[in-house]
């Protein structure tokens, strides 16, 4: 015969059949008390039944194995054997607390029973033992009221109405007024309520509860609460719970009984101080509830918080000084802050749980570092211990926690921070309220480029169409503001000026709320709280430096945008898109110009005009990155989005180039595209207009030579050819910008080092590699249009039916936030590899959103790519990213 499958595992009386390296088998919960057992701390006995078991039994019509029946009567036995008791004895009654406990922490998900083993024998014998019968029957009605919410699925509400009601009758405040007489009536109410709404009468045997309660707390793991949190934070359904039952202590026995729950570090700021509440004469769940007010732990926080009642350090110094030992013996066996739960029973502590305390982003930074200067954890690990996401956080504006917020829509967290300001629908009512002085979001059904002027002027961007990468979400990060976008629910009219969400109508002035951290839109102007870069900050931020191998640069496409990416510690610009550069008010018409011209000599007369103008921006960019390198994109979009929409723009604009609104709207017509994103655009529109090469690649030069002279540092441009598919396209635009720079070189009578390179966004591009390779110095991959044509998704379009995919399972991540390692991820692993091996010092970079996303980061470090370039606000995600990156590629080296 085979080996029985071992379902229960014990622990107490300083040893335990687990460790906290079984937290998959015992759950957290039950590892960690496995390992305070082995550690010899106080910790009530108990035993820890696996997650295996509650797989099987949900798996097998929640029926129990054989066996299990055997093992849990041994471990019962040890239980008793540790405390001198015996489960269901009339003498001396061992109780039994339940809690579920799954590999992660899961707050109010799970059930917890306490005082099982209690009955109408049971709490007769309790009472005589300690000679106090207000605390018996507390505590049975406390077991009735669990039982029946738990198991018997009773509304606890139902058992709460009675209580509240005696209270009442009596006068009485507070659950500590009532004596033993108000307690058993309470039971008595209690059970009669059992027994009118199920027509059977409370089990009074207590292995039938015991058994009861085993299937229910397993069942919770599958509970319509614990599935909805299970899918908000991406926990398997197959990692089960695993179920804990241990001897009860009392922490409701009297004046020297007390219960609480603390923190070794502040769980707000991360400051190395006991942190915690506790209550006298109360169970544990009297804390958690907050119906009773609950006292501080120490002096200190008493004293802070300008409490008369005495703190837990005063009234129980004895018991006090011996959990801050274990606190601290803990935190050095752990190396971690820690949550921690304690009972005091009669002046005896006992542990009654600890876990990895959960913090707040702050908190946590200043944690991990705090942890290595201690020399408790070591430099690589607290790097790896703060989630480079959280960072956002703390380079953001923030809603205050305590704010009330009456939410109106909810969208996609685009770009990170919050903001407040009066609603506007048009970028020239953004303008003209920043004019006066006046916060403003913008709102549109979905933005276009020639909406920067009004984006730039915003607190905040609010679409109803768009994805992660759409238009609004990608310059929005670039800018460092706040972006909601997709918020399906929101009707935008521009006609009459109005946003509406179902029966609430917002209006142009209106006061409105975006955070672009959760993906809210709010009611109304909500406090704010300014984001702090710390010490901690600062000192992690120079550990992270020095470990990753990869650089990290920046999308940047202003001066605004580059100094706020050197402040944030970039290494360069890895992405200029240079048609942001024409929007502007005093640049557009120039460049309108240039598009209806029907000369190639009419079109370089109006270039020229655009010229100084370009020149003048690339001498700002060199000099402030000078010494670092610089990637210029040539003009990508196509020329239609520089022209006007609307009629009325349409006659204005007509007006100042001095043509007709026929010419103009003809010239609209003829440039109109079914699918602009695969058409006349990037290297295409170099061949077909090669002068507007030769403007952008005199401009890059002048200024290079420029900014060199002023700065007396090098400057290094790196002209980027968008769109490449095929080698010779590359070759045609390469030739006009080495003629270019050879030219404008030779009138200055020097010379500076620069390079050609390609962006990669195509799947031919990639396949191509090698013989693009031969002409190109560099690839940078545009993952945003790779994944698109890789996919055949819109970005723009694709929010609407990916959270579908995600929903049912299709897909488990968005390919537009993490790059798809699997295809595009494919695609890039290849031209990685052919563009190499035709050109061994090919530099690599990625440039699209993917470049600020921690999963792809790790990815670039996998395939070997040089640097990767992201938004300026997530330059510092980016660098602690890349290190974490560094730290696994090692690790996984061992």
């Amino acid at each position: 015969m085979g080996q029985t499958t071992k379902w229960v595992y014990s622990f107490g009386g300083g040893r335990a059949d687990g460790s906290a390296e079984m937290r998959s088998l015992l759950g957290g919960k039950g590892a960690n008390l496995a390992e305070m057992s082995n550690l010899g701390l106080p910790v009530p006995p108990g035993f820890t039944m696996t997650t295996d078991l509650c797989r099987r039994y949900l798996a097998e019509d929640h029926s129990y194995p054989d066996g299990l029946k055997d093992q849990i009567g041994q471990a019962l036995a040890q239980v008793g054997a540790l405390t001198a008791r015996t489960f269901g004895s009339i003498d001396k009654p061992l109780l039994l607390s339940i809690r579920a406990g799954a590999r992660v922490t899961m707050p109010g998900m799970m059930e917890a029973i306490l005082n099982l083993g209690l009955n109408d024998q049971t709490v007769e014998a309790l009472a005589k033992e300690t000679g106090n019968a207000r605390f018996a029957y507390d505590s049975y009605r406390r077991f009735i009221q669990m039982y029946g919410d738990v198991v018997l699925g009773i509304d606890q509400n139902e058992f709460e109405d009675i209580l509240e009601q005696i209270k009442d009758e009596q006068g009485f405040g507070l659950d500590t007024d009532l004596e033993a007489e108000d307690w058993k009536g309470i039971v008595e109410k209690y059970k009669a309520l059992i027994e009118d709404e199920l027509d059977e009468p409370f089990p009074q045997d207590v292995h039938d509860q015991l058994w009861g309660a085993i299937g229910a707390t397993f069942s919770s793991w599958i509970s319509a609460r614990a599935i909805t949190y299970r899918r908000l934070h991406d926990i398997p359904e197959d990692w089960g719970t695993a179920v804990n039952l241990q001897a009860m202590v009392f922490g409701n026995l009297g004046d020297t009984s007390a219960t609480a729950v603390a923190h070794t570090r502040s769980p707000t700021t991360g400051e190395k101080k006991l942190c915690g509440e506790f209550l006298l004469n109360a169970q544990g769940e009297d804390v958690l509830a907050g119906n009773r007010a609950a006292l501080n732990l120490t002096h200190r926080a008493r004293l802070e918080n300008g409490s008369k009642d005495l703190s837990l350090e005063e009234l129980m110094p004895e018991q006090f000084g011996q959990f801050l030992s274990i606190c601290e013996q803990l935190e050095h066996h752990y190396r971690d802050m820690l949550e921690l739960e304690f009972t005091i029973e009669g002046g005896r502590l006992w542990m009654l749980q600890t876990r990895t305390g959960r913090r707040t982003h702050k908190a946590a930074l200043r944690i991990a570092v705090d942890l290595a200067n201690e020399g408790l954890i070591n430099r690589e690990e607290a790097v790896m211990r703060v989630d480079p996401r959280s960072l956002d956080h703390m380079l953001h504006p923030t809603i205050d926690e305590e704010a009330k917020r009456n939410i109106l829509a909810n969208g996609l967290a685009a770009s990170p921070g919050a903001a407040a300001g009066h609603l506007v629908f048009e970028p020239k009512d953004a303008e003209f309220f920043a004019n006066q002085g006046k916060n403003v979001i913008l709102a549109r059904i979905e933005t276009s480029p020639e909406d920067i002027h009004g984006m730039h002027v915003a607190q905040g961007i609010l679409t109803a169409r768009g994805g992660m990468t759409s238009h609004a979400a990608v310059v929005a990060r670039g800018m460092g503001i706040p972006c909601v976008s997709g918020a399906g629910m929101i009707r935008i009219s521009y006609e009459n000026e109005t946003l509406t969400v179902g029966s609430a109508v917002m209006r142009k002035g209106d006061l409105v709320t975006i955070d672009g951290g959760t993906g809210e839109v709010i009611d109304g102007e909500v406090p704010m709280q300014k984001p702090e870069l710390t010490k901690e900050f600062n000192q992690l931020m120079e550990w992270v430096d020095g470990i990753r191998r990869m650089k990290v640069r920046c999308n940047a496409d202003t001066p605004q945008d580059a100094k706020s990416a050197r402040e944030f510690g970039a290494e360069g610009i890895g992405l200029c898109r240079t048609e942001h550069m024409f929007f502007h008010e005093d640049r557009i018409s120039a460049m309108r110009e240039m598009i209806i011209a029907n000369s190639a000599e009419a079109r370089k007369q109006a270039l020229k005009k655009l010229l100084p103008m370009q020149r003048a921006d690339f001498i700002t960019l060199f000099e402030i990155m000078a010494g670092l390198p610089v990637i210029i994109r040539l003009l990508d979009p196509p020329l239609h989005e520089f022209l006007p929409s609307e009629t009325g723009d349409i006659k204005a604009v007509s007006e100042k180039l001095g043509v007709t609104e026929q010419q103009l709207f003809s010239r609209i017509h003829t440039m109109h595209e079914f699918n602009p994103m695969l058409g006349h655009r990037g290297c295409r529109l170099a061949i077909s207009y090669p002068e507007m090469v030769e403007m952008q690649t005199r401009a890059i030069f002048e200024a290079a030579l420029d900014a060199a002279a002023k700065t007396g540092k090098p400057v290094q441009p790196e002209i980027m050819v968008p769109l490449v598919s095929i080698r010779t396209e590359l070759e045609f635009v390469k030739a006009r910008i080495d003629t270019t720079a050879a030219a404008v070189m030779k009138d200055a009578g020097r010379t500076i080092p620069y390079k050609v390179g390609t962006m990669i966004e195509l799947p031919r591009a990639a396949l191509q590699a090698r013989k693009i390779a031969e002409k190109a110095e560099f690839f940078s991959f545009g993952t945003n249009d790779l994944t698109q044509t890789t996919y055949g998704i819109s970005r723009d379009d694709a929010a609407r039916y990916l959270s579908d995919y995600l929903r049912a399972g299709v897909i488990e991540q968005d390919p537009f936030i993490s790059i798809d390692a699997d295809g595009v991820g494919e695609l890039m692993e290849i031209a990685v590899e052919r563009g190499r091996f035709a050109r061994p010092d090919l530099e690599l970079g990625i440039c699209g959103e993917h470049g600020g996303d921690p999963t792809s980061i790790d990815f670039c470090e996998r395939i070997g790519l040089d640097y990767v370039s992201c938004s300026p606000f997530r330059v510092p995600i980016a660098r602690l990213a890349a290190a974490q990156a560094t730290i696994r590629r090692h690790n996984r080296g061992r």
